[in-house]
């Protein structure tokens, strides 16, 4: 375990010696009531971080760092997280302007967002240059991941939920032959204006990906500013907002398969409508009831891992070959205009994908199978 640890470090992420690296985990909370089998799979994270610091002590000058949960993937982590990533000169500066507390609620205009990142460049020399996101909500749709990478061009490694037989499955990928799919993948995806999804389980949805660039996260993360899963394996995208329309069938909940499939109809690009006897309906319902933004179409996502097999934990399955996730939430860290600390992907198996350019329609997956060009 600690070789493979090890590689990630040095492979995926091409640590080297003298650079600042922060390893920090997050904490279960008072408030919070897994059941027994999320609880111990949560304390094994914790104690995968510790293996992580373990083995990044002895070669690099290495923070880590546990707080509590903040309850949700992308949320905003707390303000010691931000002090040991960027410093406490950022800090304090975002502080003195005003603009750390709407920063963290997801409120702080284009304006504000543009002087943030002005001042965590000019401080950029505090800044970390490595992150392993090793706590069980992900920070991968925050403005603190997003500053960290461009403003500060931190390499970042964002691995929420992630758990112990990945570094031997999904981590075991041939990652020159995952990236050389994922960027052919993407760059199919980017020659359409139009996507139409669909998959046995009735899933049905279409909306307009124009103007909007594909990304792929490859797994190799050595470049400045670098960011994305570990396990990776996806290229994806932001739709545009207010083009969504149809059913999405959830038979998977991130880290659960769901008694009875939910049902979520969309129209105007969000989820207007949750059914389904489920507990899990009923939690994403009230979610998107307190904020309409929760509902919003934030990404699509295809996979391409082919080490990938798990379908219970979301990291995971949103990279298996063949399947595609579609995100609701936050999408303005990847090229979206929606801001909300709420970001959750659900995956869909066995879909066929099509790309329409100009009134003609192109095959990307097939049933879940890749279709060539």
């Amino acid at each position: 375990m600690d070789e493979i640890i090890k590689k990630i470090l040095t492979v995926n992420l091409g640590v080297k010696r003298g650079e600042r690296l922060l390893i920090f985990i997050d904490l279960i909370t008072e408030d919070e009531a897994p059941d027994t089998a999320e609880r111990l799979r949560r304390e094994d994270l914790k104690k995968i971080a510790g293996r992580f610091f373990e083995a990044a002590k002895e070669l690099y000058t290495t923070i880590y760092l546990e707080f509590p949960s903040v309850g949700g993937h992308g949320v905003e982590p707390p303000e010691r997280v931000w002090e040991a990533a960027f410093g406490s000169a950022v800090v304090s500066e975002l502080k003195e302007k005003d603009i750390f507390e709407r920063l963290l609620a997801k409120k702080a205009d284009d304006e504000e967002l543009k002087a943030c990142e002005s001042i965590v460049r000019e401080h950029s020399g505090d800044a970390v240059d490595c992150v392993v996101a090793l706590s069980n909500f992900s920070t991968s749709h925050t403005r603190f991941r997003e500053l960290l990478t461009k403003g500060a061009a931190a390499r970042y490694a964002s691995m929420p939920l992630f758990e112990q037989e990945m570094l031997t499955g999904a981590m075991s990928a041939d990652w020159d032959e995952v990236r050389r799919r994922t960027v052919e993948l993407a760059s199919r995806l980017n020659q359409g204006d139009g996507v139409y999804i669909s998959c046995p389980n009735g899933t049905s949805i279409s909306f307009s990906i124009k103007g909007r660039r594909v990304e792929s996260d490859t797994g190799i993360l050595t470049k400045a500013g670098a960011f994305g899963n570990l396990p990776a394996g996806e290229a994806f995208v932001a739709p545009v907002e207010g083009t969504a329309e149809g059913v999405l069938v959830l038979d998977w909940a991130p880290t659960r398969k769901l008694k009875t499939p939910v049902t979520v109809k969309v129209q105007g690009g969000r989820a207007v409508e949750v059914m389904g006897d489920e507990e899990f309906a009923g939690e994403l319902k009230n979610k998107i009831k307190k904020n309409p933004l929760v509902g919003n179409i934030a990404e699509l996502g295809l996979g391409t891992n082919d080490k990938a097999t798990r379908a219970d934990n979301i990291l995971e399955s949103e990279k298996i070959l063949g399947t595609v996730h579609i995100a609701l939430g936050d999408n303005s860290t990847f090229g979206g205009n929606v801001r909300v600390p709420f970001h959750q992907d659900f995956v869909f198996f066995k879909p066929t994908l099509e790309i329409e350019k100009d009134g003609k329609r192109t095959k990307l997956l097939k049933d879940g199978a890749l279709v060539e060009p």
